[in-house]
């Protein structure tokens, strides 16, 4: 098999193994639903509406901010290395190699906790369309709930296993046609709730008693309530991770990633604030709890059946947001496969010839994902800890990326010259402001998810400095691994290196 020339695979040494037939609309869909518009505001709005009241919603735009300069150094990589497992290649690339394996170890392991935590999500909304749903009990016991929420999601961690070991074509295909109903869902959720306001924009424009007479007043409550945005806009990166998989990948996933990250601040910025504006009492209290949310002040303005349409329309969301972090997690453990920075690693980079497709990898995450699920049936607040910890560890390894890439760019080695020559995306004299904008933000927003709050982590003492100790210990037990046995044995399989006659001439 040839090395596509457009590929960037070559600067890596890697040969072609995956299957490449995702187009412009499956490589946009892949950041989206990534990303999930419907996931992340119906999941998020109460914590950060109940912490800070509608001004919270400031932090929607200063979120996307930080993430769109991000995501622009990101997209000039992908449009210079549009690889499987992005983050950790990029790193390894720019920085120094257990920079790169620290990236790709935090990128992995926080992963595959997200997909634990993305598949909880189904227990809110499936018992609603149909109570059958509630598998174990009838959901007044006191584990029913937390139970049943396990069983559901470990049943589509399978499907989603299934899925991404038949192939890419398959998952691309249902993700695309879950992402287009998510699409249009999200927009008419909008629209109808434009059309029920019933107050103006000036609701955003006062704190409204929010952080009176607490140290730091407003300031510290909004700090807390933005963690609401920042658990949203990241995954953008996933376009580019499929990059091995993609046609002409060095000008379709910078542009995937863009429209990615653009389309869901506009339609997920638009829910947030008509929702506001549409809530018939901002001081309902149910408005600060998971059991109200958003989708109280949804249903409230629904009308027939379309109270349940919006539900399937959530529950599909959820499902592609699913398949996407498994996907993304398949391709970051197959690149650090192929490069035997990963135990096993000749199993997990193993590409299975009919289907084109890393199998071990996708059972493994499946089988780690559901097994996560198991360990913390009885334990939400380990749960709740852990799943922000991972939002925690994806910023961290950004700032592994977006870090070295500053270094180059002040070497004067950064951006390559063929960029602009060729048609690539790339940010030119900006670039140096853009990634400066870019590390400060992610250092400081890495800072404010993790400082150490009760209000969000809970007690006891290593719950609330959970992000420092639990971080800690998987990077201690990740950096063992390396020092004692990977460091030695890294460096690409020959059953995926480059051979002077597959690689195409420059």
């Amino acid at each position: 098999m040839t090395v596509d020339s457009d590929s960037g695979m070559d600067d890596f040494g890697y040969k072609e193994s995956l299957d490449r037939s995702l187009g412009k609309f499956a490589s946009f869909a892949a950041g989206v639903s990534y990303i999930s518009i419907l996931t992340g505001t119906f999941q998020l709005f109460y914590f950060g509406f109940g912490t800070a009241g509608p001004a919270y919603l400031w932090s929607w735009p200063a979120v996307f901010v930080g993430q769109l300069c991000v995501a622009l150094c990101f997209m000039e990589l992908a449009a210079k290395y549009p690889v499987a497992g992005s983050v950790y290649n990029w790193a390894k690339l720019l920085g120094r190699r257990v920079v790169g394996w620290s990236a790709g170890w935090l990128m992995l392991t926080a992963s595959i906790v997200t997909l634990s935590a993305v598949v909880l999500a189904l227990q809110l909304n499936l018992p609603r369309i149909w109570s059958g749903f509630q598998i174990i009990g009838d959901g007044s016991g006191d584990n029913d709930f937390a139970t049943n929420a396990v069983l559901l999601g470990a049943i589509m961690i399978a499907i989603t296993t299934t899925i991404n070991a038949l192939g890419v074509k398959l998952m691309a295909m249902i993700n695309s046609a879950g992402v287009f109903i998510e699409l249009i869902a999200a927009v008419l959720i909008a629209v109808i709730l434009a059309a029920n306001i019933t107050r103006g924009p000036e609701v955003f424009f006062s704190t409204n008693g929010y952080g009176a007479g607490e140290s730091g007043g407003f300031l510290a409550a909004f700090l807390v309530a933005s963690l609401a945005s920042g658990y949203v806009m990241y995954g953008f990166d996933t376009a580019s991770s499929l990059g091995e998989e993609t046609v002409e990948p060095r000008r379709t996933a910078p542009k995937a990633i863009l429209r990615a990250i653009l389309a869901s601040f506009v339609i997920g910025g638009a829910i947030l604030v008509f929702a506001v504006m549409a809530a018939p009492d901002l001081d309902d209290p149910s408005l600060g709890s998971p059991d109200g949310s958003l989708q109280s002040i949804v249903e409230s303005v629904m009308w027939g059946p379309l109270g349940t349409v919006f539900l399937i329309c959530i529950v599909i969301a959820v499902i592609v947001c699913s398949l996407a972090v498994h996907t993304a997690a398949i391709r970051l453990t197959f690149a650090m496969a192929r490069d035997n920075a990963l135990p096993f690693g000749e199993s997990l980079a193993k590409v299975n010839p009919k289907t084109q497709t890393p199998v071990v990898p996708a059972v493994t995450i499946g089988v780690l994902a559901i097994a996560i699920l198991v360990v913390n049936v009885g334990q939400p607040q380990i749960f709740t800890v852990l799943t922000s910890i991972a939002i925690i560890m994806i910023y961290l390894a950004y700032l592994m990326v977006t870090g070295p890439l500053l270094v180059k760019r002040f070497k004067g080695e950064w951006p390559p010259k063929d960029l602009k020559p060729g048609g690539y995306f790339t940010m030119g004299r900006a670039g140096l402001i853009v990634n400066l904008v870019a590390v400060v933000w992610g250092a400081g927003m890495a800072l404010n998810l993790a400082w150490p709050r009760v209000a969000v982590y809970g007690s006891p003492w290593y719950n609330t400095w959970g992000a420092f100790v639990y971080i800690g210990v998987i990077l201690v037990l990740g950096l063992a691994w390396y020092g004692t046995t990977g460091r030695r044995h890294i460096g690409t399989l020959k059953s995926h290196a480059s051979t002077g006659e597959e690689r195409s001439p420059s």
